[in-house]
């Protein structure tokens, strides 16, 4: 049976998509507003009744057979408001979650049991496309032809399937490329508080990579600003990448059970590119902490115990099924880079630790190093990668690297001594230090192209040779008469000019 059903959404003018089921994939979906379309004659499943509205939360009597967790019901005056079954409480109530406002809904409405879960349209006409949790199209233009319909709920790919390839993923930005290196396939993280620019260092990998990569690029809005979105379709748009990119938005106003699976539409999107097309996809995710966050809201309102920090007792479970279907397969390799926000500055809070365990790379933004103008803000000791191996980087490479650390580690250690005595009371070799490490801070500064309007300063994206020659000309004192000023926010190291010469 094969059923679609439109719903339209008088509150937001959205129209709102559902396939209806989703046993096999369904080509040419059919739209017809406030009705159902039967391709074949066939009776949807028993029928329900509200027995009680609690914000989200919706409880809903069966006399027949209760729908399997995860069916998306749809009820309201007009069929506008979708559910999808989160629990069984007893023989002939079920308890589920509004993806949808629920104003107007009211106890004894009729419920339409859709016999299938949430799904996604696939394909290639997705491209250049934007999209909210629903797979409906937000960007004012008609609703994408000749695309199938999935089932926004699939397993990862066995252990059989999957492959590491452990290569680099370059991003054009220095401090990235040589201390904390992206896996190609692999999973980055994006770690900062409020403000510290992790949205506009997400942006920015996006203007550096997109344009470079071969396959496909899906763009996940997870619970952040309409104003961010609407901008980044902007930007996609005369950059000229939306031909291979597709963006998902499920917003901050949206209730809390569409920002849960607004990751769910994105990665079937991402899995059927990658699986079918036999594609390179790039999943970018902004924001990852607003998943958790309504996960956190969802188990609230189910009535579930709630753990450390108020955090749902099966926040790993969750997090777990999300970023275990992000992997490498013979077929093809997801890449995804991930923002995630930080509570109060805190990286021992839950939902950073446990966002910590799935990624080959963790990018820390620190406050400190923005306060001192020190953009991309990234904190050079506490971000890592697993690719920072003399294996897989290269002797010269993780040498570098490494030395980079030392000399940063070993400034840091004497700022108290400077703060209380003075640099001139430091020995000449810890002079030294404090000099190559000040101008490596300066050297990994570097101005974005997503920032040109504001700062005034043209961007500039510069190649992971480059970078590991001047880091490397720097640690051997070759630039040791040069002002510290000179390195800050330059390209590459032939761009420092020596006092006296800038007009030469």
């Amino acid at each position: 049976m094969n059923a679609a059903l439109q719903l339209n959404i008088n509150s937001s003018q959205i129209l709102y998509n559902i396939l209806l089921p989703c046993d096999l994939p369904v080509k040419n979906h059919p739209f017809s507003k406030a009705k159902f379309i039967l391709e074949k004659t066939a009776t949807i499943s028993s029928n329900g009744t509200v027995q009680s509205v609690r914000g989200s939360v919706v409880d809903i009597h069966f006399e027949k057979s209760l729908p399997p967790i995860y069916t998306l019901l749809t009820t309201g005056e007009k069929g506008t408001i979708a559910i999808e079954v989160q629990s069984h409480l007893d023989m002939h109530t079920v308890r589920g979650i509004a993806l949808t406002p629920t104003g107007g809904l009211a106890r004894g409405m009729a419920v339409e049991n859709t016999g299938a879960p949430l799904t996604a349209p696939v394909g290639k006409n997705t491209l250049s496309r934007m999209f909210n949790v629903f797979g409906q199209a937000i960007d004012r233009q008609p609703q994408p032809e000749d695309v199938e319909w999935r089932s926004v709920h699939q397993p990862p790919p066995p252990l059989s399937r999957r492959t590491a390839k452990s290569e680099i993923f370059e991003t054009g930005i220095k401090i990235i490329d040589v201390l904390s290196p992206l896996e190609r396939g692999g999973k980055a993280g994006l770690f900062g508080g409020a403000g510290v620019g992790k949205t506009v260092l997400l942006t920015e990998m996006i203007h550096n990579v997109v344009g470079q990569q071969q396959g496909v690029s899906i763009f996940c809005g997870i619970g952040e600003r309409c104003r961010e979105g609407e901008e980044l379709y902007s930007e996609m748009k005369e950059a000229g990448v939306l031909p291979n990119m597709a963006m998902i938005f499920g917003q901050m106003n949206e209730p809390p059970g569409s920002r849960f699976r607004v990751g769910y539409t994105a990665l079937t999107m991402a899995e059927y590119f990658r699986d079918d097309e036999h594609q390179d996809v790039l999943l970018l995710i902004d924001n990852i902490f607003r998943f958790i966050q309504a996960g956190m809201e969802v188990s609230g309102m189910m009535g579930l115990m709630p753990s450390r920090l108020g955090y749902q007792p099966n926040l790993g479970t969750e997090l777990a099924e999300l970023e275990e279907r992000i992997s490498n397969t013979e077929s093809g390799a997801i890449t995804s880079i991930q923002a995630v926000y930080v509570p109060a500055d805190d990286l021992t809070d839950p939902a950073a630790v446990h966002t910590f365990s799935h990624l080959s790379a963790s990018i820390v933004l620190s406050r400190k190093r923005a306060s001192e103008g020190l953009y991309p803000a990234i904190d050079p000791l506490q971000s890592n990668s697993k690719m920072a191996t003399p294996g897989i980087v290269g002797e010269r490479h993780y040498a570098i690297a490494q030395e980079i650390r030392r000399t940063i580690a070993e400034y840091e250690e004497l700022k108290d001594i400077i703060a209380m005595l003075g640099l001139e009371q430091l020995s000449s070799d810890d002079r030294k230090v404090v000099a190559r490490a000040r101008q490596l801070e300066r050297f990994l500064t570097q101005p974005f192209f997503t920032t040109e309007q504001f700062s005034g300063i043209p961007g500039k994206m510069v190649s992971l040779k480059d970078t590991l020659d001047g880091c490397e000309r720097i640690l051997h004192d070759e630039f040791k008469d040069y002002p510290e000023q000179a390195f800050y926010m330059v390209g590459t190291i032939d761009e420092v000019k020596k006092p006296g010469k800038e007009n030469t």
